[in-house]
């Protein structure tokens, strides 16, 4: 009926996260006009992605792309995609644990995972990190449930558990825990632990560089001294870890780390990179809560060295994360527990792809 492209496509929210999800089958295979595709979709190169479907914030302009498991011991593939808001750039280096909480629902609604009683396991491959997640979606009756009992600081109301654990999710990018081979660096002056756990970090006291780090995230995100200062420690850090050239790549995350004032172990502001996450990554929260376990990193100098197993409470700026650490199989997991709510279905309309791979 036009001259635009349609594009099967399920809106979700995944924890604090949200953004839509799609088959593999149904976009196009090499990267470069999938990409061209997901930024003409999401709208990006605009503060409001107005001439898309994103939200106009990191944690609105994500995208799953979600297919058969490609690896032995999964039953899916996920690749995840986070779009930038202001620059026509799709990253696929890190994985996002929010988002990953709506691919066991969407997967077992796309057919691609049967149902297996009251709950269902779904063992999923990231793509990205090459990492193995358990998710535990709740399917009473033979069908996904999103309605339920379980609260998530970031997001209002209640909603159905969905139990993830992450298994071995030491060195998701680099291979190692500690890219840079030591739990300490010093870089402009500054005590940093570089850590690749879920999610490549530079974590930093936030007394360091002048923060108390109880600054709510608006206040962050408007003092550009703060940025500036954070940008240079991450560039640095990032070609430490053997990253590269950083600059066009939202890892390393910096996460500026408090001790805390509300009954949790440790108090964070994490930020995406250029902007303060209204909330927390998951992905994040993994590993903060594996330095607090590890020794004479910034976390663990700061609170004192916590042993698994453990429950350990993380503070951010809309309340509060757990994370559960225990050992299985002689290796540290990770279970955290996030909601997913299922919000449109139909197809979303895309420019379409010249021969050249550029957006029509």
């Amino acid at each position: 009926m036009n001259d635009l492209m349609p594009i099967p496509c399920v809106l979700m929210r995944g924890g604090t996260s949200k953004g839509p999800f799609f088959l593999a089958r149904d976009l196009p295979a090499a990267a470069d006009q999938r990409d061209k595709i997901l930024l003409s979709i999401m709208g990006s190169g605009h503060p409001l992605q107005i001439d898309g479907i994103g939200g106009g914030n990191p944690v609105t302009s994500k995208v799953a792309i979600i297919g058969p498991a490609s690896v032995p011991g999964a039953d899916v593939d996920y690749l995840f995609a986070q779009v930038r808001v202001d620059q026509q750039i799709v990253d696929t280096s890190p994985n996002c644990g929010n988002m990953l909480a709506a691919v066991g629902p969407y997967a077992i609604e796309a057919g691609l995972v049967p149902v297996g009683g009251e709950a269902t396991l779904v063992r999923i491959h990231n793509v990205n990190t090459g990492k193995l997640i358990e998710a535990e979606v709740p399917t009473p009756g033979g069908s996904v449930s999103y309605l339920g009992d379980a609260a998530i600081d970031g997001v209002p109301g209640r909603a159905a558990p969905i139990a993830l654990t992450f298994l071995d999710a030491a060195g998701a990018r680099t291979g190692q825990l500690f890219p840079t081979g030591k739990p300490i660096d010093l870089i402009d002056g500054v005590a940093v632990t570089c850590i690749d756990c879920a999610m490549p970090m530079i974590l930093i006291e936030a007394a360091s560089i002048g923060a108390t780090g109880f600054e709510p995230a608006a206040e962050l995100n408007a003092d550009r001294n703060l940025l500036e200062r954070l940008e240079k420690l991450r560039i640095e850090a990032g070609e430490r870890m053997g990253l590269g050239d950083v600059r066009n790549q939202v890892t390393p995350k910096p996460v500026l780390l408090s001790r805390p004032k509300a009954g949790g172990d440790v108090n964070v502001r994490y930020f995406m990179p250029h902007q303060c996450h209204p909330s927390l990554a998951t992905t994040g929260a993994v590993g903060i809560a594996t330095a607090c376990i590890t020794e004479d990193t910034v976390a663990s100098r700061m609170i004192g060295r916590r042993a698994p197993p453990v429950v350990l409470s993380i503070e951010h700026p809309s309340g509060q994360l757990d994370v559960k650490l225990y050992q299985r199989d002689g290796k540290v997991v990770a279970g955290i527990l996030r909601t997913a709510r299922r919000l449109f279905e139909g197809h979303v309309l895309a420019k379409p792809v010249t021969q050249r791979g550029c957006a029509a």
